[in-house]
C-alpha cells in the first residue's frame, strides 16, 4: 500500500511530506511515475514530497497515515532504509564487486597485480574489478 505522512518537516523554505510503500519499492517507484515525481526526491526507503502536492498526493490513492506509523510500517514490512545504516561501514571479510564503466573488456584482460596499463594496453576509465578483506580471526 502507498502511504504518506503529513508534511511536517521543513527543509529549503518548505514543509515536507514523506511518499512510502510498504509493499515494495517496485509499487512505490510506479506510483511516483505516474505522478510525475522525479526519481531526484527519492531517498533511501522514500519520496520527498513538498506541502504543495500533498492533496493531489493523497487523491491519486496514497494512504495518509502519521509519521510515527509510516516508519512503524517500513519496518515491519523490511522496507526501512536508515541513514546510519546506509553510512555504516562494510563487515570485513566481504567481497565487493566493481564494474568497468564506459567499456566492455575481454575475458582476462586484467591481470591482478600487474600494472593496469601493461595488462590492458591502453589507459582506461576503470574503476577497480573486485575489492576482496580479509576476515579478522
Amino acid at each position: 500500500m502507498i502511504l504518506i505522512d503529513p508534511p511536517l518537516v521543513p527543509s529549503r523554505g518548505r514543509m515536507w511530506s514523506h511518499l512510502a510503500s510498504d509493499t515494495s519499492y517496485d509499487e512505490l517507484h510506479r506510483f511516483a511515475q505516474t505522478l510525475g515525481i522525479p526519481q531526484r526526491g527519492f531517498d533511501r526507503d522514500h519520496y520527498d514530497i513538498p506541502a504543495e502536492r500533498y492533496a493531489s498526493v493523497v487523491a491519486a490513492g496514497a494512504l495518509p497515515i502519521s509519521s510515527r506509523e509510516l516508519i512503524v510500517r517500513l519496518k515491519a514490512a523490511g522496507l526501512r532504509r536508515r541513514k546510519a545504516e546506509m553510512l555504516a561501514p562494510k563487515k570485513p571479510g566481504r567481497s565487493y564487486g566493481i564494474g568497468i564503466r564506459g567499456s566492455s573488456w575481454p575475458a582476462g584482460a586484467y591481470t591482478p597485480g600487474a600494472p593496469l596499463r601493461e595488462s590492458c594496453g591502453t589507459a582506461r576509465s576503470l574503476t577497480i574489478v573486485t575489492i576482496s578483506l580479509p576476515t579478522r580471526a
